[in-house]
Formats: structure tokens, C-alpha cells, sequence
């Protein structure tokens, strides 16, 4: 009797401390007012944060300061890597490349929601299509892997190539659509629309967030808002009480994107492992900590710790005995993880990163999540202030593009938001930033110098710092009428431009010299190769770590 009085009072005590605690953390702490209560204004406050997991497939990265650069001997003198100390924040990171079945399922996806047999989508599922024919050589027997790399089960698992920046940025963005529709899914606030025959896949999270009824064809029932139908939806500590979902419930996942330069060195370094106290012990040459691309450990030794090219024909090694295991890329996951548990950042393939290049960072431009390539934007908004939305019905159609290469695609894809950059307006008495189009802001062309008139058609006339390819012209035959392509033929100084982007790291037909990730290409952001992949990042929100310090020594 005595115990059961005793467990009476545990559990009573328990249910009013909750209920305190409840009762306390959905009041105002300075007001008093009640945040998600109708009887109140039903005011927002987000559910408590209780830390970040990694989204699915990524690792989670501490940020930190590093010195950027190339910290061995610059042999090829050019100053394109130089040190520099920057601080980079916390992030997630894909753990692997996106590989061949990852990219396919998006181009089921866009062939499912925008099937190239209707008139007004034709170029749109081309536009997101691996150019395959990056394995092609004039003298070599590769036609093969022009039809089974991409989409033979063999290769299901090795990173993707022949994406274009272009294609890799969509990819980031399609994505992030895709694992907020699945969690809104799991959450009960829209039906599982894959179910249905009778409206459009297409979910766009920034659309949803601005006017979820321009969605779904229009489809308000979908909409199931959390409420509990016949008991098949969930109720969970971010219920939502049968509002719309908003960012303030923290519900939706940050967006994916490529990482930025500095982000992919600083994840590819790992200097965590050279951590002792407070420093950093020893200069890294690779992904992995030693000055050999061989393993040491007994029971491996000998091993390639990356997939490159070892010299002139030697892309694997003797047959019998083959020296990293592959002689184009390999399946992911095959050589061990650096310190963050990220796969193949050096070798296997390069990866495209987010920044515009130029010759020379900027040391003292900013010392904090260093990227170059801003272009500040804001939504469109109508006259009658509402969104603008990309809309192909009442006889609209796609608005396309046409690349330097000649190559068709989407401005925007149809139902997504239009973005228009920032005005003068927008940016007056600001001091952190005073334009638009930040991409070649103090890197010494004349859009960056005090010659530099405000008048676009004057500009436009005057020479800049770096004479690379234009965009094709359109041309129309005089007798069938039909639309030609001139591209630029004028002899040309460089393909540095602001359409040019960084990649990183070595591949398998690179030599050992590219292994560090301090080493930086560049390639218009149009063009693709057979050598070039490309993996996702994520922000990371709150705290930069929830771990407590340590003062010894991390080092294995």
C-alpha cells in the first residue's frame, strides 16, 4: 500500500512539473502572452531547438579556423593558392559523391513531373541529362561507357559525371524540395500525393512557404494540415495544431547547395585529427594525415589510399595487381574515410564547388566564410503584391536559355518563383554591401575601379578585364525559318569569366600533384567532363558544436 501511494505521488509530481514546464515555455517570458493559442492571436514560437541531426546521407562538420592555401612548396610559382587564415562555420556534408542512382532518380523525377512529350516542357528533361559523351576520345576505344556508365547497374554506386555546374546547382535545389515534400508527407500535413494519378508531383518549398494553393494544380484538399483523419495522422511534438506550416517550426530542412570553396578544403583538410590543445600540429599533403598516398598500417600496407593517376598509362597497375583498384572512377566508399568521415576527397573524381574563380583570392576581402560569387536577389512581386510565379497555363510558355555551348535550358523551372536582383533601393545607406552582382566586386576590372560610371549602355561598350567566349547569337534561316545558333568565333584570351567556377581535388585521371585539396581548376560553368562530380552541403543552425571542449589531444 505504501509503495503504491509512493509511485501515486512520483507520477503526480511528474505529470505537474511537465505541465509547468509546458505551460511556461508556451508563454511569452516577457509579456505573458501565449504563443501558438488562438484565444491570444495565435502568435508563432517554434518548438524548442534541441540540437541539429545530419540530414540523411551527410555528415556533420565543426566549423572552425584554418589556413587556406597551399601549405607545401608552390612548384608551379604561380600564387593561385596562397595561405591565408580564414574561420569557416559549421556545416553538413554529403559523406560520398552523388552517385549515378542518386542523380537517375532525379531524372525520373523531372521526366515524371515535365514529360518531355508535351510541347511546352521539350527541353526541360534534356536539360537535366548527364552529357554522356564526356567519355568519348578521338583516339581512344571508351564508347562504351557513353551508354553504360550512367544508367547500367554496375556503375549504379560511382559518382556522377558529365554534370555541368549549371546541373549540379539544380540537382541542390530539386533535392531540397524533395526531402521537405517527403517530411511534410510523414508529418500528415499533405497527402501522399505519389498515390495519385490526378495532379502534379512538382513541390517547390519556397512556393509552399509563399502560396502553398499555387501547388498541386491547384488541389487545396491535399492539405491535410495535421489534422487527424480517422486516426491516420501522427501527432508529435511539433503538431501544429491545424495552421500552416511556417520556417518559425523549424520542420523544414535548411537548403542544399554546393559548398563553397573554402567549406570543401576546410572538410577535405580534416585538420581535426592534427588538433592538439588549441593547435595544429604538422602541415597535411592529402585528405588523410601522412606525406605518402600509400598506406602504412601493417595490415593494408602498400595500398593507394586514393584512385589517380600514377603516371603516364598507369590508371591502376599490373594486371594481378592492380595499385588503387580502379582505372576510371570507382564505386564510393572504397578507400577510408578522412577525420570528418567524408569519402574520396581526394581522388576518385573532382568535385565542382560554388565560387566564381579568379586567379588570386582575396587575402583581406573577408575573413569569414569566404565566397566569392554573391548575386543578391529579392522575389517578384506583382501590382498587387503578391509573388510572381512561373506559370505555363493560358497558353504561357517555359522561358529557356541558351548557353555558350549552344545547349537549351529552363531559366526557371514552371512553377517555381521568379527572382529579380536587388535595386539601388534596396541597398541605400547599407555599408555591408552596395550591389546587386557581386561575383567580380574588387578583383581589378574595370567594373571595380573609380572609373567605373553608373550608366549600363556606357559600360557595356567599354573593354573588361577578361575578353572570354560570349553566349551564342540567334540567327533565323531566310528560307525554312528556322532558329540558328552562331557561336563566338572571335579568337578569345582566356575562359576566365564570371561564368567561370572552381573545382576540387584530384581525380582517377589526375596525378598525385592534385591530391591536395589547397589546389584549385576552374571550367565555365556550362561545360561538363568525364572527371568532375560534384556532393551536396547544408547549413548548420544554432550552436557551431553541442560537444563540450576537450583539451587533449585528438590525434590516433
Amino acid at each position: 500500500m505504501n509503495n503504491s501511494l509512493k509511485i501515486s505521488i512520483v507520477v503526480l509530481t511528474t505529470i505537474i512539473l511537465a505541465s509547468c514546464s509546458r505551460s511556461s515555455s508556451s508563454r511569452s517570458k516577457l509579456t505573458g502572452l501565449e504563443f501558438n493559442n488562438p484565444k491570444y492571436g495565435n502568435y508563432i514560437r517554434g518548438n524548442s531547438f534541441e540540437g541539429q541531426d545530419p540530414p540523411i546521407g551527410m555528415v556533420a562538420i565543426e566549423g572552425g579556423s584554418f589556413t587556406m592555401g597551399q601549405v607545401q612548396d608552390d612548384v608551379m610559382f604561380d600564387w593561385n593558392t596562397t595561405p591565408k587564415k580564414i574561420h569557416v562555420r559549421s556545416f553538413f556534408m554529403d559523406e560520398t559523391e552523388v552517385t549515378n542512382s542518386e542523380y537517375f532518380l532525379y531524372i525520373q523525377y523531372i521526366k515524371d513531373v515535365f514529360p518531355p512529350s508535351e510541347e511546352k516542357y521539350k527541353h526541360i528533361y534534356n536539360s537535366v541529362l548527364p552529357d554522356t559523351l564526356v567519355w568519348r576520345k578521338s583516339l581512344g576505344n571508351t564508347d562504351i561507357l557513353t551508354e553504360s556508365y550512367l544508367r547500367h547497374p554496375a556503375y549504379a554506386e560511382y559518382p556522377v559525371v558529365g554534370v555541368s555546374w549549371i546541373q549540379a546547382n539544380q540537382y541542390c535545389k530539386w533535392r531540397t524540395d524533395a526531402v521537405n515534400l517527403k517530411k511534410l508527407i510523414e508529418k500528415g500535413y499533405i497527402e501522399n500525393i505519389f498515390e495519385r494519378d490526378t495532379v502534379s508531383n512538382f513541390f517547390d518549398t519556397e512556393v509552399f512557404l509563399a502560396d502553398d494553393s499555387k501547388l498541386f494544380d491547384g488541389d487545396t484538399t491535399i492539405y491535410k494540415r495535421g489534422v487527424r483523419t480517422r486516426g491516420s495522422v501522427r501527432r508529435d511534438k511539433n503538431s501544429f495544431q491545424g495552421r500552416k506550416i511556417t520556417r518559425n517550426d523549424g520542420i523544414l530542412t535548411p537548403k542544399f547547395r554546393l559548398p563553397t570553396e573554402a567549406e570543401w578544403e576546410f572538410a577535405a583538410k580534416a585538420n581535426i585529427e592534427n588538433r592538439e590543445y588549441n593547435n595544429i600540429r604538422g602541415r597535411k599533403k592529402y585528405a588523410w594525415n601522412g606525406k605518402y598516398t600509400r598506406e602504412t598500417t601493417k595490415r593494408f600496407r602498400g595500398d593507394q589510399l586514393a584512385n589517380f593517376k600514377q603516371g603516364k598509362g598507369q590508371y591502376s597497375g599490373l594486371p594481378g595487381w592492380s595499385s588503387d583498384g580502379s582505372d576510371i572512377p570507382i564505386r564510393v566508399r572504397s578507400y577510408p574515410p578522412n577525420a570528418f568521415g567524408l569519402y574520396d576527397m581526394s581522388g576518385n573524381v573532382a568535385e565542382w564547388v560554388a565560387d566564381v574563380y579568379r586567379p588570386i583570392i582575396d587575402n583581406e576581402a573577408n575573413d569569414f566564410n569566404y565566397y566569392r560569387g554573391n548575386v543578391f536577389t529579392k522575389k517578384m512581386i506583382d501590382k498587387n503584391g503578391r509573388v510572381v510565379i512561373a506559370d505555363v497555363s493560358n497558353g504561357a510558355s517555359v522561358e529557356y536559355d541558351t548557353l555558350p555551348n549552344g545547349k537549351i535550358i529552363p531559366k526557371q523551372l514552371p512553377g517555381s518563383i521568379k527572382y529579380i536582383p536587388i535595386t539601388k533601393d534596396d541597398v541605400t545607406l547599407r555599408r555591408n554591401f552596395s550591389v546587386a552582382d557581386n561575383r567580380n566586386i574588387g578583383d581589378g576590372d574595370l567594373n571595380s575601379t573609380r572609373y567605373y560610371e553608373d550608366d549600363e549602355d556606357e559600360f557595356a561598350s567599354r573593354a573588361s578585364m577578361y575578353n572570354s567566349p560570349q553566349r551564342p547569337t540567334k540567327t533565323y534561316d531566310s528560307i525554312t525559318g528556322k532558329e540558328i545558333f552562331v557561336n563566338d568565333s572571335k579568337k578569345r584570351t582566356t575562359l576566365i569569366s564570371d561564368q567561370t567556377r572552381v573545382y576540387k581535388g584530384g581525380s582517377w585521371s589526375d596525378r598525385e600533384y592534385w591530391l591536395d585539396p589547397a589546389q584549385r581548376r576552374y571550367l565555365p560553368e556550362y561545360m561538363a567532363t568525364n572527371y568532375i562530380g560534384f556532393r551536396c552541403v547544408s547549413d548548420k543552425l544554432g550552436p557551431m558544436t553541442y560537444k563540450k571542449r576537450t583539451a587533449r589531444s585528438t590525434r590516433r
